[in-house]
């Protein structure tokens, strides 16, 4: 089925992978330069800011539950389709309130097809080709993490919040529609009953928490070299546009890689175990060369390192969850590992911030490249090799 369906099924599914991680940091860059005509304090910028990820960090494992109960496709529609509406709703919106409710059903709404999409892409590429879809499921989320601020900067410049609320909105409708015309229905698993005890080994198994740590490491890195790149290239007085030189190239040497990593993976090329731990490394050794920045082409350097590192960990790391979870509860795994995503997302540029306020952007980068060294020996050192069974029944 895999492959007589393979890209045409799985198209769609990029779009929605798209969406959401377009629709997380999309508004990032209009909100920071909007906040003095929204009238809200720091704080309230924080809030609007936060909310999204706040839905998500909540509702993901929720969804990725019930996809496994009633089906991947009704809610990748579903939810799409939320994101429409509250997206639609956002036109209208004009104060900080309006904009806090619109962005936290956004958030709800994209905690539903987020992890829905990825156990649909998980299920759809079989055995054979999980590596090559997730590499370009995770390209084309990558492209929405990155240029979403690009993309969010220039809609508002040009037509303000409406016109980026509306094009959300047409994004979010033109996905369900591809998803509802394209994409199989898969059949429902017979379901299981796990104990707590289950619940808790499923979740403490290194097959499920080491890919989980990786990731959230790599888009740790991701969230972090979005911000501190153009801050560190200002620091050293590069213009505005040079700034976005060095994102746009990070986004292009991630998407770039994913899909070549995840065909080397299909064809036993690459382990998952040394791989993560080459990508985990790629990306700390860009956060350390960022952070001593002595030029224009380090910097380049260091974003292509960053972007190297987070395109060969992130399809190694689904790809592991994928091949070692069982189809009956696929949403769940990949609920939570998005979770895990989102916490990285959140908590890379947190920890590099809170020890750059003290000691300068070059140590509050040093440390989380530190991080991600901790990260790639442990998954040396513990992950199991590929051909491992399945933890069905730990």
């Amino acid at each position: 089925m895999a492959q007589r369906t393979s890209s045409g099924s799985v198209a769609p599914l990029y779009a929605a992978g798209f969406t959401t991680a377009f629709g997380a940091h999309s508004i990032a860059a209009g909100l920071g330069a909007e906040q003095s005509a929204l009238g809200g304090s720091l704080l309230t910028l924080g809030l609007l800011l936060a909310v999204y990820d706040v839905a998500e960090v909540i509702l993901k494992p929720i969804f990725g539950t019930l996809s496994d109960r009633i089906g991947a496709k009704p809610v990748i529609i579903g939810g799409l389709l939320a994101f429409c509406l509250f997206s639609a709703a956002g036109i209208f919106m004009a104060t900080p309130l309006g904009l806090g409710l619109v962005r936290l059903g956004q958030g709800a709404a994209a905690s539903a097809f987020s992890p829905a999409s990825s156990a649909a892409v998980a299920r759809l590429a079989g055995s054979k080709n999980t590596g090559k879809f997730f590499g370009r499921y995770g390209s084309w989320k990558t492209l929405g993490y990155v240029l979403g601020p690009l993309l969010g900067a220039a809609l508002i410049w040009a037509g303000g919040f409406a016109a980026l609320f509306a094009t959300m909105s047409i994004v979010s409708a033109a996905a369900a529609l591809w998803v509802a015309r394209a994409m199989p229905r898969l059949p429902i698993m017979p379901k299981q009953r796990y104990t707590l005890k289950d619940l808790a080994a499923q979740s403490t198994h290194p097959s499920f928490l080491v890919p989980t740590l990786a990731l959230a490491c790599a888009t740790g890195a991701l969230g972090t070299a979005i911000g501190f790149i153009p801050l560190v290239a200002t620091d050293m007085q590069l213009d505005s546009s040079q700034a976005m030189i060095l994102v746009s190239v990070l986004a292009l040497a991630s998407a770039l890689i994913q899909p070549r990593v995840g065909k080397l993976r299909d064809q036993g090329k690459i382990s998952t175990r040394r791989g993560m731990s080459v990508g985990l490394l790629a990306s700390a050794c860009g956060l350390f060369v960022v952070a001593l920045s002595p030029g224009l082409l380090v910097l380049i350097l260091g974003a292509i390192l960053v972007g190297v590192g987070i395109g060969i960990t992130t399809p190694l790391g689904f790809s592991h969850l994928a091949s070692t979870t069982p189809q009956e509860r696929m949403g769940r795994t990949m609920g939570s590992a998005e979770l895990g995503r989102e916490a990285g997302d959140a908590g890379g540029p947190l920890l590099v911030g809170a020890v750059a306020t003290a000691f300068g952007v070059g140590m509050g980068l040093s440390v989380l490249a530190v991080v991600l060294v901790v990260a790639a020996l442990i998954s040396l050192i513990w992950l199991k090799a590929l051909s491992s069974q399945p933890v069905e029944n730990v």
